[in-house]
């Protein structure tokens, strides 16, 4: 009789306990989390938003890319879907730039890689 009532003891013990924890033992921290940084990728990949990220990339090393002349005369304007729009002020520098888009594409691809950039569209302002 003693055995069970013991038992009967542990188990009420261990429950109230866990009901003024407000739940059951945590588990260890260091088995149990992950940096963010670990998840970013996927999640904007995930909600497809991640072309946001490209863009600030291209922005930033954009005059690497086009050359300091190129860069002066355009401006990116936006990535969307693998789109990329710059502004160009001159229209011989929109000419020029419309005979060498493919070398610029595989500028910006080199940069940014295949998937980022496919295409690159001019408009004049």
């Amino acid at each position: 009789m003693k055995k069970s009532f013991g038992k009967r003891k542990a188990h009420f013990t261990k429950r109230v306990v866990r009901d003024w924890q407000g739940g059951d033992t945590p588990m260890p921290t260091e088995e149990n989390c992950s940096k963010a940084g670990d998840w970013v990728e996927s999640i904007l990949g995930s909600l497809k938003i991640s072309d946001g990220l490209e863009e600030g990339r291209i922005r930033q090393s954009w005059k690497k890319v086009a050359g300091d002349f190129v860069a002066a005369q355009t401006e990116v304007i936006s990535l969307k879907r693998g789109v990329l729009v710059l502004r160009v002020l001159q229209p011989a520098m929109r000419f020029h730039l419309d005979q060498s888009r493919g070398d610029l594409l595989r500028k910006v691809q080199a940069e940014l890689g295949k998937k980022a950039v496919r295409e690159v569209r001019l408009i004049s302002g």
